[in-house]
């Protein structure tokens, strides 16, 4: 991350704890579920890459700087151009309106950032993003720092050691971020979610 968007350094960290997303307990208000399953939203993945890394680096209402600088777009690019970086996106009547995107090695799916001009946009995102990792085997969803709006979703901090016995595992796994279809449904989605907690 950068300290700032015009600041052209980039630093690496490894905090004491990092935030992740158990899949077994994942959870979905029942207000998110009735939106996700309304389909209000069409999902996309890897279509807009570039534009949703540049939608969650600008200027935003409560958020006036980022840690996304030309560089970090830059390199998220060329791993999306590698098939490392995958976003999945909500669309409404044509337009991009939320979404996120992240990097899968082996089966651990880094979240980086996510975005939403729509309410709940880029909840629902989310939502199709956890199914998909649970659908493609993945172990790991790692949150990096944990904030009120993923707390809502059952995120957890763990502590550094925890997070790299989790991690390894996790890269010596293989997954597939493609193998659920682009066209699955919110509640498809959220069945895939459900079946993994039984």
């Amino acid at each position: 991350m950068a300290d700032s968007r015009t600041d052209p350094r980039i630093f690496l960290l490894d905090p004491d704890e990092r935030g992740v997303l158990p899949f077994e307990r994942f959870h979905v208000s029942r207000r998110l579920a009735r939106t996700v399953r309304q389909d209000g939203f069409e999902i996309r993945v890897n279509a807009a890459f570039r534009d949703v890394v540049d939608a969650c680096a600008a200027r935003a209402l409560g958020r006036e700087e980022t840690w996304i600088n030309q560089r970090i777009k830059d390199l998220y690019g060329e791993l999306h151009d590698a098939g490392a970086a995958h976003s999945v996106e909500a669309w409404r009547d044509g337009e991009l309106v939320g979404g996120l995107y992240g990097v899968a090695l082996g089966a651990a799916f880094f979240g980086e950032s996510m975005f939403s001009t729509a309410r709940d946009a880029s909840k629902v995102a989310l939502v199709h993003l956890v199914a998909r990792l649970i659908a493609g085997g993945f172990q790991l969803l790692d949150a990096q720092f944990i904030t009120d709006h993923l707390r809502q979703f059952g995120a957890e901090q763990i502590d550094r050691a925890s997070y790299h016995v989790r991690l390894a595992d996790a890269l010596a796994a293989t997954a597939d971020v493609h193998r659920l279809a682009s066209t699955t449904t919110g509640g498809e989605a959220l069945e895939i979610i459900s079946a993994a907690q039984r």
